[in-house]
Order: structure tokens, then sequence, then C-alpha cells
């Protein structure tokens, strides 16, 4: 009767609408370790509920030889389906189902079609088809009715670039940001430096500087194409950073305009070090007049917007990490510190990979690029460059700036091994009698 049972799909409203079933824990908590135990009205109920389910017509007025599109068949199940929680594949759309989501949109109407479907007007992101523009979340969710049967719901993924955005250029649709991405440090490095030069005042958008600076901006590989529109740093959004950077001086006297905390942040990074930064917005001019800070990828902890810190810019911390990984220089310096006889142990720590793994560490260590992104120019890096040093310790040197050498990360590891001894100490030692007779004050 049982593995009878198994195979009749019972809509969980009909359970949950008779009034037998109200306390029973299998509704309630399906999915409980423990057995669930059923009154005698309760086994009654569930009984009639599957002979119900059992005598119905699966077909549902459906002949032998009539057709019906998948989208209208789901329909015909969908309380039995979503009773049994049947899964969705995001972003599984294709392109004939997106161009049905538009089509559907024209008949109705935006403010119709965004109704119907629960979404709100796009914010990131349109889809643009045929000189048209659409919201393309509304888009993406409705297309899954025409490939899954039923349309995604709002608050299962974003409009962005990792879900609706993704999903639609995947079936070569064109995407299109509504904004512009906000502004990298790189960039603001370099509107600084023009601003610092301009005895810290804010500059036009007619200006040459401005116009030259904006079209250097274009060519940052920092953000991708499709995260940009016709307006991304143009003149005049080149010259509004330059006065949201030259309000927020601390000699400025009037109203700052609506910067944001980065500008602030690197303005203090001038004022702080400005030989260093200026170098910094040199270097970053260089690279990409040269091409070579174009030939970069974007590393793993920027990508996934890991705690790294740089204050030159995440362009220069490419070129330092991908010589870091250079595998030919890694080899030289791990040869050149072994035919001195030294040992592949990490340089702030003291951590032996083959010590603690065996065969498994043997001969591994990471490479740390121990010259300052500032000082770091397109000039070949010597062995004596590179410090040896594990996984975990060049982590903590790059987390916060400014970067400690392997040296001054030692002597912070050992400082605080000697203040852990210390306040051990204090805690193991006895009490004497005198302490023990004190008062409490």
């Amino acid at each position: 009767m049982v593995d009878k049972w198994l195979d009749i799909g019972v809509p969980k409203a009909r359970l949950v609408s008779d009034p037998r079933m109200g306390t029973a824990t299998i509704l309630r908590q399906p999915f409980a370790s423990s057995p669930h135990r059923l009154t005698n009205e309760e086994w009654q109920a569930l009984r009639e509920a599957v002979e119900v389910a059992e005598g119905e017509s699966l077909i549902r007025g459906l002949s032998p030889g009539d057709q019906i599109r998948r989208a209208d068949l789901y329909a015909r199940f969908e309380e039995d389906s979503q009773a049994k929680g049947s899964p969705m594949r995001r972003g599984a759309i294709t392109r004939e189902a997106v161009l049905k989501a538009l089509l559907e949109h024209d008949e109705l109407g935006r403010e119709a079609f965004l109704a119907k479907y629960g979404f709100g007007e796009a914010r990131s992101y349109v889809l643009v088809y045929e000189g048209q523009e659409y919201d393309s979340k509304a888009i993406a969710g409705a297309a899954h009715k025409w490939d899954q049967g039923r349309a995604l719901p709002s608050d299962e993924f974003s409009g962005g670039k990792d879900h609706a955005a993704a999903w639609l250029r995947r079936v070569g649709f064109q995407v299109k940001a509504i904004k512009n991405p906000d502004w990298a440090r790189d960039e603001i490095i370099l509107a600084c430096q023009l601003v610092m030069e301009n005895d810290w005042k804010g500059l036009d958008a007619q200006d040459d500087r401005v116009v030259e600076l904006s079209a250097l901006l274009q060519l940052l590989p920092i953000h991708a194409e499709a995260d940009r529109n016709e307006k991304f740093r143009n003149s005049n959004g080149v010259a509004r950073k330059t006065f949201d950077i030259a309000t927020r001086h601390p000699e400025y006297q009037g109203k700052p305009t609506n910067g944001g905390a980065l500008d602030v942040a690197v303005l203090h990074e001038f004022l702080a070090r400005p030989e260093e930064m200026t170098e910094a917005a040199r270097l970053i001019r260089q690279g990409i007049a040269t091409g070579e800070l174009q030939s970069f990828a974007p590393t793993e902890d920027e990508e996934f917007g890991d705690d790294f810190s740089a204050p030159e810019g995440r362009l220069l911390m490419r070129r330092h990490r991908a010589r870091e990984r250079n595998k030919s220089l890694r080899r030289k310096k791990i040869t050149s510190v072994l035919q001195r006889g030294g040992q592949l142990a990490c340089e702030a720590c003291g951590f032996d990979f083959e010590q603690i793994y065996g065969d498994r560490g043997a001969g591994y260590i990471e490479c740390h690029h121990v010259v300052p992104l500032h000082e770091a120019g397109e000039g070949r890096t010597k062995l004596s460059d590179l410090a040896l040093i594990c996984a975990n310790c060049h982590r903590m040197i790059h987390r916060r700036a400014p970067w400690p050498t392997p040296g001054e990360l030692r002597a912070s590891i050992e400082q605080k091994h000697a203040d852990d001894r210390r306040a051990a100490t204090v805690v193991a030692r006895p009490r004497r009698a005198a302490d023990e007779r004190m008062p409490n004050l």
C-alpha cells in the first residue's frame, strides 16, 4: 500500500485545508528526523486524500494525440508542482524564451508587465533590443516561464552582472549599464595628482588636462566595457571628481561636493605621502602608455573582494602579484637559497612546509616582492627583491597598508609570543598568603 502511494501526488493544499490535519507534524515538520505519528483521524484524512488523487484524471481533459505546450502543461499541474517544491534552474533560459518575454512585454506594456511578474524598474542594467530598452531583470525572470514553466521571482536572483545581465548576454543579447561604476582607487589617484598639481583646486571640463585624463581613464583595464555607458569618465565627470577631491582638502573653507569616502582616503594618502603617491600615479600612467598594466588579469583577491589593501591601487597590485607568481623567478630564488645552504622556511614565522607535510611540502614556499609598489617600476625583478614566505604571513603582509617587511612581521610575531608568555606567567603564578588576606577595595 505504501509503495503504491509513493507514486501518487497529493496536493499539499488539500491536506492543509482538512481540519483533521491541523496538528499533523507531517505538514509542519515534513523533514524531521523522528518518525511521524498519525492519529486515527489524521490517518483517515490522508487515506481519503490519496484515494481522491488516485481517482483524478492526470491528463485533465487531454485526449490521446492532443498537443500541448510545456508551459501550459505545467500550468495544469502548477498546484501539485509547487506543493512538491519543484526545483528551478536559475539562469537556464534560451534566446527564444527571452524573445517571447520581450513580445509579452510589448503586448502588455511596461507597467503591466512589471506588475504581472512582481518586478520593479531596472536600477543597474537594461536589455537593449532593436533600439528599445527593457528592464533586464524582469525580462530574465519572465523568460524562465517559457523554458521552465514558471517565472523566476525577483527575490531569488539579482539584476546585476552575476545573474540577469550575465544570463541575457550568454544568449546573445546586449545589456547596458544604466549608471557608470564607482571610481576605483587607481582612477582617483590620477585625478588627485591632477588636483595637487593645480594647487588643490578643481578643474573645468574644458581644461586640456581634464580632457587628457578623461581619455586615459577610458583606457584603464579596471571596469568592463559592459559596465560602462556612453558617459563613462567623460570630461564633465572627470571635472566633477576634481572638485570632489578639492573640496575635501582640510584647508577648503566652503561646502564640500558629494564625494565619497575613497576620495577622502586617497586625498589623505597624498597629503601624508606626496612623493610616494605622485610616483604611484606616474607608474600607472607609464604602465598604461606602454601597455604593460593592460596585460595583467585581475587577481583572485581583487575579484572575490578579499581584504588585500594597496594605497597605490589595483593595477600596480596586479603587476606586483604577477611578479610574485612568476614561476621562473620563484624557481631561481629557491635554487639560490638552497645553493647557499639555506632552507625553504618562511622568513617571517619560520614555517617549513617539508617539516610539516613531508614529501608533499618539499620544495614549496611562496615568494613576496619586497619592493614597495610606488618604487617597483618596469625594471627587471632581482632575486634580492624576493623574500621566501608562507601563505599565512604573505596574506598578513598584504592585508593592510602600510605593508610590513618580512623582518618587521617577524619582530611583531616575536613580540606577540613574548607578551603571551608574560601573560601566562602572571596567570600561573601562585597567590601569596599576603594577597589572600588583602581586603577587596
